[in-house]
């Protein structure tokens, strides 16, 4: 596509990064067929090529308005239109650098200045996210229904395997999903115990950046990477194989760090290495040597919810399902496995009405084959799905662990 980058942008890293991303897209629009907001909305604006073009006035100096913000924020950041593309384009790459340099121009309203603000002042930090849903928890029981469905039940914590085995890994322990479902980490170090693996956990390492990444926040993102980086590289350095996550929204970033800081002198080099160390845990099971034998038979029809930063994110689609056949679990087949569920992140909390829709196609799909259970790689996803779900949803190590004698 032929762009004209103003110089104002030329002179920066992020509109270089953009001007050579939008030149990359030959505006063939593939990447609508596979489009969530699109096939929704049927508005150009509200799929890829729309958005990119909306960009592409951004960086050429027009002015932009709050119908620009509204499109870019309808965007799901799903990154399903990668996958469709032919050319290539990094276009969660390009969503992101939009939607701060539209930020910076576009004012918000101050409700929604709140909102975001609070969002980011509370999930990542698990110590605030637990009094809060804690709070909501002992409340449950008077809440109306509508907001009743949307606390996930108290999950009672289970002690962690022995230590001391000879080979170590390093886990990220997350924010909301240390306090929301604490088990799905137990699982995995259960897991990885029974193959000679001790998980350890860096206290303090804290949220991955996500959060505030998606919400324009770019500098605190950056720092909660760099706290991360300097938790981890000791031990890294020192003894661990790799740095196991379960969540694979918190993977597609922190397999991203060094991207991100690359032009950070500090961190550019250990960025990249944490980068490369970073392993969502189907793919540490893939080169395991996990005893079959051990696992129990089950003849329950399972539904796997492929999460878009496993399958599009971390370009693991179908890594899961092979590892879970293999094990001898029944999978139903799902229609439209490639389309998001609606949570992605905090979209589901700033964007309702579009997620809700999502989030009913996405179960239509799952429970069409009547399952009876839903299994998952990714907290978001899974707490977004028990909202509504008729049958019980969890992550998939759980199913995995609790199935192992």
């Amino acid at each position: 596509m032929q762009i004209h980058t103003s110089e104002h942008f030329l002179n920066t890293d992020q509109g270089q990064e953009a001007d050579a991303i939008v030149r990359s897209c030959v505006h063939c629009g593939f990447c609508n067929a596979t489009c969530p907001t699109y096939q929704l909305l049927g508005d150009e604006l509200d799929g890829p090529r729309g958005r990119i073009y909306l960009m592409k006035q951004l960086l050429e100096g027009q002015t932009v308005t709050r119908k620009t913000q509204m499109h870019l924020d309808r965007c799901l950041s799903c990154c399903s239109c990668e996958t469709t593309c032919p050319s290539g384009v990094q276009y969660g790459r390009l969503i992101d650098i939009g939607r701060e340099l539209v930020d910076r121009q576009v004012a918000r309203s101050i409700a929604d200045r709140i909102k975001r603000f609070i969002l980011r002042k509370i999930l990542p930090f698990p110590a605030r996210f637990s009094v809060l849903l804690k709070t909501a928890q002992r409340l449950k029981p008077f809440l109306p229904a509508s907001i009743k469905q949307l606390i996930p039940d108290r999950q009672r914590t289970a002690s962690w395997p022995n230590r001391n085995k000879l080979r170590k890994m390093l886990v990220l322990a997350g924010c909301a999903q240390s306090v929301a479902t604490p088990n799905t980490n137990k699982a995995a170090a259960n897991i990885l115990q029974k193959l000679g693996i001790e998980l350890i956990v860096a206290n303090d390492a804290g949220c991955c950046g996500a959060v505030s990444y998606h919400l324009s926040a770019h500098e605190e993102a950056l720092n909660f990477m760099r706290r991360n980086i300097d938790a981890w590289w000791p031990i890294v350095a020192k003894e661990a194989e790799a740095i196991v996550i379960t969540a694979s929204g918190c993977g597609v970033l922190i397999k991203d760090y060094a991207e991100l800081l690359k032009h950070d002198p500090d961190y550019a080099e250990k960025a990249k290495i944490i980068s490369e160390c970073a392993k969502d845990i189907s793919e540490i099971l893939k080169k395991e040597n996990l005893a079959i034998d051990r696992i129990k038979s089950s003849t329950i029809k399972i539904a796997f919810q492929s999460p878009c930063t496993l399958q599009h994110g971390q370009k693991l689609d179908g890594a899961v399902e092979s590892l879970l056949k293999g094990y001898g679990f029944t999978l139903t087949s799902v229609d439209d496995a490639h389309l998001c569920c609606g949570s992605a992140g905090t979209y589901s909390l700033l964007q309702k009405d579009l997620s809700q829709q999502l989030l009913d196609n996405k179960l239509t799909a799952l429970q069409k084959t009547a399952p009876e259970l839903i299994v998952t790689a990714n907290i978001g996803c899974q707490l977004h799905l028990q909202t509504q779900a008729d049958v019980p949803v969890k992550h998939w190590i759980e199913l995995l662990d609790e199935s192992f004698v």
